[in-house]
């Protein structure tokens, strides 16, 4: 007999707030892209994606930082993901999952 588990695939909300995450983790020199790519396990090119919708939301800046392109989170960003866990765990307490 089989064992069918099925699998939990993030929407695209938990990834934005995962990268948020990750580069608020990263502190006031931000974060580079190889970085990302391996801490929210995704290709090149779909966390390019993700970068653009967050900086054009104004969530994270782009920096030059040691001739790399580097994230660093915003206040907007900041504000942004507390409010987002916040929900959350609201939503969890009446058993939705986000």
């Amino acid at each position: 007999m089989l064992n069918m588990e099925t699998k939990n695939y993030r929407s695209s909300n938990q990834i934005l707030c995962e990268l948020l995450a990750q580069t608020q983790n990263s502190g006031q020199y931000g974060i580079q892209i190889t970085s990302l790519c391996q801490k929210g396990n995704l290709a090149h090119s779909r966390l390019r994606t993700f970068l653009s919708k967050l900086t054009s939301s104004g969530l994270v800046n782009q920096i030059k930082f040691d001739g790399k392109n580097t994230f660093v989170i915003t206040e907007k960003g900041r504000l942004f993901l507390a409010e987002y866990r916040k929900f959350t765990r609201f939503a969890e307490s009446f058993g939705l999952e986000m």
